[in-house]
């Protein structure tokens, strides 16, 4: 399961069933769960944490050093879950003592060939990043949200739940939950109505994100004001209360 021309840092932990393929380099503090996949020339630095059946395509940068002035070589972390794939040439760096200290990759996540994602990032779970979408530091990415080619993202900004970022869109402030975005720099276009749709959202759902949607671009309410409609919305399957969250901790402001 080990390729010969291997080569792993003793310190490292790695399960009996992992692949590790040829001229692949693993350093210093790094578990590595079952199950998971190295194809060839994949590095590895620690500390670094990877849950099980993770797939690692060639010439992967994972776990390296943030590309932040301030960090001083202090022991920061990259996590990463389960039933993620990495494709060709993506960097994940680890966090800094700055923010949370870590790096977040959560579960069942796709990211295409040469996506960055940087220092103190959080990825939920089953996102997708095509090819050479880069995430500056600080960024939180939620579940089920899509970043298409080229996508840019400034630190500090969230990705909202079951958003949709259309092809090159350069993204400077927060997208909410539900809303497909494009453009450089990114505008709102609607809702991501066939991902809902696939995700099992009913009828009356769509009706209802479609009305919240109305309410924070078409109606011309004040934020606030808009935050306030969209809880007296809301139904007893607290459809929006995600977006009512988001909205609230936004410190951004929003696309518009």
């Amino acid at each position: 399961m080990i390729h010969s021309t291997a080569i792993i840092d003793p310190n490292a932990t790695i399960a009996p069933d992992v692949s590790i393929g040829a001229f692949c380099v693993i350093e210093g503090d790094v578990i590595i769960d079952t199950g998971t996949k190295l194809e060839a020339h994949v590095v590895i630095q620690g500390p670094t944490r990877i849950g099980k059946n993770n797939h690692f395509y060639p010439f992967g940068s994972i776990g390296a050093a943030p590309q932040d002035k301030k960090y001083s070589d202090e022991p920061t972390l990259l996590l990463i879950g389960d039933d993620n794939t990495f494709r060709e040439n993506v960097t994940l760096n680890r966090g800094t003592i700055q923010d949370i200290g870590k790096t977040v990759i959560g579960n069942d996540n796709w990211i295409m060939a040469g996506v960055h994602i940087a220092h103190d990032c959080v990825i939920g779970n089953h996102c997708i990043l095509a090819n050479a979408a880069a995430l500056a530091g600080h960024v939180t990415i939620h579940d089920w949200a899509i970043l298409g080619g080229y996508t840019l993202v400034h630190q500090f900004c969230q990705i909202g739940e079951h958003s949709f970022c259309g092809m090159g869109s350069v993204i400077n402030q927060d997208v909410p939950n539900f809303v497909i975005v494009s453009g450089n720099l990114a505008e709102p276009r609607g809702i991501n109505l066939e991902g809902l749709k696939r995700r099992g959202f009913s009828v009356e759902q769509l009706k209802l994100v479609k009305k919240a949607y109305r309410t924070l671009y078409r109606v011309g309410n004040r934020f606030e004001e808009a935050i306030q409609e969209l809880t007296l919305l809301n139904d007893d399957q607290d459809t929006l209360g995600s977006l009512i969250h988001f909205l609230s901790a936004s410190e951004r402001g929003i696309v518009r």
